[in-house]
């Protein structure tokens, strides 16, 4: 069966690294949802957005229209609007092609979803990594202000609303949402004890609602189609389309849109992506970006739905699809994930601050020739305490994100750190530690 890839959110995008302009959006429809979303009252634009069954789609998968119902009434205070482009999870590059790409559609989503919550500011905070989308998301900011889509009087109606665009600060930590609205008060991008939640406290003490840009571009088309023709795609666990990106050892790295009901993990690796490159086997995918557990390849005839990828022992996440194959070291592959982990760790929470380390030097003692047999299960009693899904133990996920690929990791390959172990270290530190060793001295007997 012939890839379906679906086009609705990328429909009539550009070519990658090119932006679609104020003119181009608008001749295929763009700012026709606003205009609709101006005749409605704020509780319809939410109920639409309930309707849809829209889940977030940064990783968490949070329904969009039940957190925009938790911002409090008469506050007195500001609502403000943090859409999360910080896409810095290893493996997710599928918001890019929404900012450098579709800006206007993120724009338009992110108006409608101010009105909808009471908010008149909005900002989208960019990985500082993404020039290009820092770039074309101001320039169609600037073409917005001066065709008065945005500003004091949006197209006419009255009423204000501004979108303001926010480099990141170039650390991971930033992502996760309260990080995020530190580092945009000018601070440190440390995560914050919930709670209270953004909804109640977030921009300087004021109520806010995070939403990742693919979650507020969809409002868009949900105000624009209806709700009904929105979760046409789909099913009533993970309603809509989604943009996936596919990476690692497959023969075309790329992104796609699909109809995550109607496409499994096997049929994006081997029909979008072209299959495993150099005519090798698939050993293991990461379905989700970097810190969703592992499958091995027999797990991945499931449909790419929330539900679907955690009944198989993963989790779709921010859908960034890293694929592996059987000449893949998983002792090399771990130790790459602990590593950026424990060098992202904010240093807030002992056990990340003190556990990420620990799980790195453990993973790099296997992996380097050193490793004992109890090093293993020893890996595995720390990764417990440092946390798990759901675990806990610190402010933030990045504990937990680097929990659960090292429990997956040693789950389904023990084998392979069993064999480093074994035969003095990781086939990669041998082939390295081989080229390392000194030339025999010429006069040497």
């Amino acid at each position: 069966m012939p890839a379906v890839e679906v086009s609705r959110l990328l429909k009539g995008a550009p070519p990658v690294g090119k932006r679609q302009t104020l003119d181009e959006y608008r001749a295929a429809g763009g700012y026709e949802a606003l205009r609709k979303g101006l005749g409605m009252t704020p509780e319809q634009i939410t109920q639409a957005v309930i309707d849809s069954g829209v889940r977030g789609r940064g990783g968490a998968g949070f329904p969009a229209g039940r957190k925009w119902t938790f911002v409090p009434k008469n506050t007195g205070k500001p609502v403000y609007l943090a859409v999360n482009g910080d896409e810095s999870e290893p493996g997710c590059f599928k918001d890019r092609q929404i900012m450098e790409r579709v800006p206007h559609l993120l724009i338009e989503g992110a108006i409608l979803a101010c009105r909808a919550i009471g908010a008149q500011t909005a900002y989208i905070y960019v990985r500082g990594e993404y020039p290009s989308c820092i770039g074309n998301l101001e320039a169609a900011v600037e073409e917005a202000r001066a065709a008065g889509i945005l500003g004091s009087d949006v197209l006419g109606s009255g009423w204000r609303c501004d979108v303001w665009v926010h480099s990141g600060a170039g650390a991971y930590i930033c992502g996760e949402e309260t990080g995020m609205l530190s580092s945009i008060e000018g601070g440190r991008g440390y995560p914050r004890i919930k709670p209270p939640f953004p909804a109640v406290e977030g921009l300087w003490r004021s109520p806010t609602i995070i939403n990742n840009v693919e979650t507020i571009a969809n409002v868009t088309l949900i105000v624009r189609d209806g709700a009904d023709a929105w979760k046409s795609a789909g099913d009533a666990d993970t309603p809509g389309t989604r943009l996936v990106g596919i990476s690692g050892h497959v023969v075309r790295p790329c992104h796609v849109e699909i109809d995550p009901a109607k496409t499994t993990l096997r049929e994006l690796i081997y029909d979008h992506a072209g299959g495993i490159w150099k005519g090798r086997k698939l050993k293991a995918v990461i379905p989700g970006g970097s810190s969703v557990p592992v499958l091995p390849a027999t797990q991945i005839d499931v449909p790419f739905t929330y539900g679907a990828v955690k009944a198989a022992g993963s989790l779709a996440g921010a859908a960034g699809v890293i694929v592996m194959d059987d000449t893949t070291c998983m002792v090399d592959a771990l130790l790459n994930l602990m590593e950026f982990y424990h060098h992202e760790s904010c240093g807030q929470c002992t056990p990340c601050r003190e556990g990420t380390g620990w799980l790195e030097k453990l993973v790099r003692r296997i992996w380097s020739g050193g490793g004992k047999p109890e090093d293993i299960a020893l890996l595995d009693r720390v990764a417990d305490t440092v946390g798990g899904a759901g675990a806990g133990k610190t402010i933030c996920f990045l504990a937990d994100s680097a929990v659960m690929p090292t429990k997956s990791f040693l789950k389904h390959f023990r084998a392979d750190f069993e064999r480093a172990v074994a035969e003095g270290g990781s086939p990669v530190w041998k082939a390295r530690a081989s080229r390392r060793k000194p030339a025999a001295h010429a006069g040497a007997r």
